[in-house]
């Protein structure tokens, strides 16, 4: 057990320096495959040899999985926290830190993507823990070698994030820098924009195009999470917009692959959506400068990848600028 004033000490120092720590992380897997040359972690079968059109994506459903192996560990947790989550919660909360439902990613197989249930702190709970773990420098890094094999989604609660590139067709693309003080994961990073935990929005069937949306309003525009009880997505006239403007061929929306996050084993699906320019001004002309996990700004998508990036945003760069003949970029 840790105590309260070094466990701080160390999720400050977690947090003032991912960058750094996921080049550490990134040489601890030295055998694991990469997406496009950015420190991703992957299985070849998981980055298809060309985007795949976001409606032929399939999503399974198993609502029994099996437990994960490694769930809620306590190491290095102080005195009086049950879990991971508990400790931040207590001690460093940032500004969004709820325990939300969730998607588990079981199995992937690009086109087909198996998910179960699972809670937001599920996998907080052991991506920071084998986090902070290496920023404390713990010797021989016993939970990281519990949790073992990255990309074997049975070790642990994988919950995604759909982390989308949105490129406009005169190429420039939005751009974040996450706040530490506002978020639990990834603060001080770079990351393309937007991105989000797959969560469903009250009982509704996975759906990774209506979470995207979701996610447009909410880090494109500041529109908040609470949607009330009687919140029906596809009567909302902005999703409506977005949708119409898909079957118009005016955005285009594919998926690239998915990874892992050597520093907190998150995972990402990874996407790009295309805008036309004028349709782009129209959607978002309200872009925000400031929103609730950070500041945004537009990038060239030819230009130099920021520093420090999240490895999902630098894969989904890398992956969408390979593609760029087949995504009309």
């Amino acid at each position: 057990m840790a105590d309260v004033a070094e466990w701080r000490r160390v999720r400050a120092e977690l947090n003032a320096g991912r960058g750094r720590l996921g080049e550490v992380a990134d040489g601890l897997y030295p055998d694991v495959p990469r997406v496009a040359g950015t420190p991703l972690l992957c299985r070849d079968a998981w980055i298809p040899g060309a985007p795949i059109p976001l409606e032929e994506i399939r999503l399974e459903w198993d609502a029994r999985p099996v437990p994960a192996a490694v769930a809620d560990p306590a190491d290095g947790l102080p005195d009086g926290h049950r879990t991971y989550a508990e400790a931040v919660a207590a001690l460093a909360p940032p500004k969004v830190f709820e325990d939300r439902p969730s998607y588990r990613l079981l199995a992937a197989d690009p086109p087909v993507l198996r998910l179960g249930p699972a809670r937001y702190f599920d996998a907080v709970n052991v991506g920071e823990s084998v986090a902070h773990e290496l920023a404390a420098g713990v010797d021989g890094l016993p939970l990281r070698d519990r949790v073992g094999d990255p990309c074997d989604l049975s070790r642990r609660a994988a919950l995604p994030a759909v982390t989308t590139v949105t490129v406009t067709t005169s190429g420039r693309y939005v751009l974040h820098r996450r706040d530490a003080s506002k978020v639990a994961h990834a603060g001080g990073l770079y990351q393309v924009m937007p991105v989000g935990v797959f969560q469903p929005l009250g009982d509704e069937p996975p759906d990774l195009w209506q979470c995207m949306v979701r996610e447009y309003a909410e880090e494109f525009l500041g529109a908040g999470e609470d949607y009330g009880d009687d919140f029906v997505q596809e009567d909302w006239p902005f999703h409506q917009a977005m949708t119409a403007a898909r079957a118009e061929g005016r955005v285009r929306a594919h998926f690239l692959g998915l990874g892992v996050d050597p520093l907190t084993l998150a995972v990402d699906l990874l996407t790009v959506v295309a805008v036309d320019d004028a349709l782009f001004g129209e959607l978002f002309g309200g872009l925000v400068a400031v929103n609730d996990e950070g500041e945004v700004s537009m990038a060239p998508f030819d230009g130099a990848v920021p520093r420090p990036m999240q490895p999902a945003g630098a894969a989904a760069l890398g992956l969408a600028r390979r593609h760029r003949a087949a995504l009309g970029l």
